[in-house]
């Protein structure tokens, strides 16, 4: 008992939802020798069972007329509680030669726009986040952002009109994998073309466009929104007041490609997948399960689960495991989770494997994966911005510029700086006269402060002479941006004032 009460929230609810998934009715028999008991395995099969009896059921509602068939599983934000701004003309598209024929775009403000508009500060979320960055009348659920929006606070709805928007190719109310491709009447599902950051940009600026916004007070981003923060200052720079970009990199590295590489395989690997076409049976639920525990270890940072969890071990619950521990083991170790950083992997993939659609996370992730802000790469994509742009052309990074130096005394820059920072530099000349705030974490494994570094030096090798740039320690890894509001807050606070 005294144990139990030393037990962080996160702690207890770990060893809770081992013990459901123990105490399950479709948990396997007694272990013995000949039977051995498995029911984190039999989690899958439960779940699996409840999957299908549930698509049986509304399959046999669903009217053969129906244009949509029944709702996917995974939970979609009721659609009353955001805006919708539909493109009825083609987006183009960076790797497609055919562009999307039209589009949605799911929004959420907040604050009071000006009359002059001109207080907009256009939120970008990370991979799998909605709109829904903050409690509105119409949605008083807490957002993925709260603490950071709202009157006083980081971004003070007082002063500002703020917009986030679900990315395209998302499913939360925009246009993606899932939705309706109006040539077959079906989802999309993988025949949807392949998008990049940059058009995930150009479908805001048409949204901003609809709006009758011309400039943004700032583009806000952290994570996948930070890369789109700063690729919307390289499209539009006339329209970007300033940039604030947290957590993020102007250029993926092999690490994160790799670890991104990882989900989509074990995602990919699950039968129920079948090639993405999967929207009128069960989704690949186990892979995205297990694509939700590798993406959880990349988002936070092993001190802080020294701290949270270090090597206790999740309580023994059966009275059978008990009989067999062997005389001089006070307990036995099992083949399912047993530690409670096991358990809390466990917990995290299960409450998201049916939240979210499993074409989007691949899609997502690959767009995030083909980001890269070097002068090259930007020339080979030949991208078309959606704006009447010709600063990005004309700016050029200055070679007589001597480079100020982004690192703290702490951490100066390396003896040998990376050989694409000359590349990197000339690809970002464009955001020259855009004051940046680079904000990067010291624990963060996904996007490290080498990349916030990185960013920053090349921001100022290009010609930027307001960049502001910030280490953050703590122990949160990459979501000390969801938070550390005190620091991150307060960096934003004083950036945008």
């Amino acid at each position: 008992m005294a144990l139990t009460r030393l037990l962080t929230p996160t702690q207890r609810l770990a060893r809770l939802t081992y013990r459901a998934l123990s105490s399950s009715p479709s948990s396997c028999p007694p272990p013995s020798q000949d039977q051995p008991s498995f029911p984190c395995v039999d989690a899958h099969a439960a779940r699996e069972s409840r999957l299908k009896a549930q698509f049986k059921a509304s399959a046999s509602t669903v009217q053969p007329d129906s244009e949509t068939g029944p709702e996917p599983t995974y939970a979609r934000p009721n659609p009353t509680t955001y805006n919708t701004y539909h493109h009825p003309h083609p987006l183009r598209l960076s790797y497609s030669s055919t562009p999307l024929p039209s589009f949605d775009i799911a929004y959420e403000t907040w604050g009071t726009l000006s009359p002059s508009k001109d207080n907009v500060v256009l939120l970008h979320t990370g991979l799998s986040a909605s709109s829904h960055a903050a409690s509105t009348p119409v949605n008083p659920a807490p957002g993925w952002w709260e603490k950071f929006i709202g009157p006083g606070k980081a971004i003070d709805t007082n002063q500002f009109f703020v917009i986030c928007t679900n990315a395209i190719g998302g499913c939360y109310g925009s246009t993606g994998p899932s939705s309706i491709e109006q040539a077959t009447g079906k989802p999309w599902a993988t025949r949807f073309p392949i998008v990049s950051i940059f058009d995930m940009v150009n479908a805001q600026f048409s949204l901003l466009d609809h709006l009758g916004i011309n400039k943004l007070y700032a583009s806000v981003g952290c994570s996948m929104g930070a890369m789109q923060s700063l690729a919307a200052g390289w499209l539009c720079p006339e329209r970007v007041g300033k940039i604030v970009s947290i957590s993020g990199t102007a250029r993926s590295s092999p690490s994160a490609v790799a670890m991104r590489f990882a989900q989509r395989a074990v995602l990919m690997a699950d039968p129920n997948w079948n090639n993405g076409f999967y929207y009128d049976g069960l989704p690949p639920h186990t892979g995205m399960k297990l694509a939700r525990q590798i993406a959880t270890i990349t988002y936070r940072s092993g001190p802080e689960w020294d701290l949270r969890f270090g090597r206790q071990l999740r309580s023994v619950e059966s009275p059978s495991l008990a009989d067999q521990r062997h005389p001089s083991i006070d307990r036995p170790p099992v083949l399912c989770p047993d530690f409670l950083i096991e358990t809390y992997l466990d917990h995290q993939g299960e409450s998201f494997c049916l939240k979210y659609d499993a074409n989007s996370l691949i899609y997502i992730s690959k767009a995030m994966d083909l980001f890269d802000m070097t002068l090259p790469a930007l020339q080979a994509l030949n991208i078309k911005s959606s704006c009447s742009s010709s600063s990005r052309t004309k700016i050029k990074p200055s070679s007589s510029r001597p480079h100020k130096t982004s690192h703290s005394k702490s951490h100066p820059p390396p003896v040998n700086p990376p050989p694409h920072l000359p590349a990197l530099a000339a690809g970002m000349a464009p955001l020259a006269h855009i004051p940046t705030l680079v904000l990067g974490v010291q624990s963060d494994i996904l996007f490290t402060v080498e990349q916030q570094r990185e960013v920053a030096d090349a921001l100022r090798m290009g010609g930027n002479e307001n960049v502001s740039y910030y280490e953050l320690g703590g122990v949160w890894g990459h979501d000390t941006f969801l938070i550390d509001t005190l620091n991150v807050g307060g960096a934003i606070r004083g950036f945008l004032s």
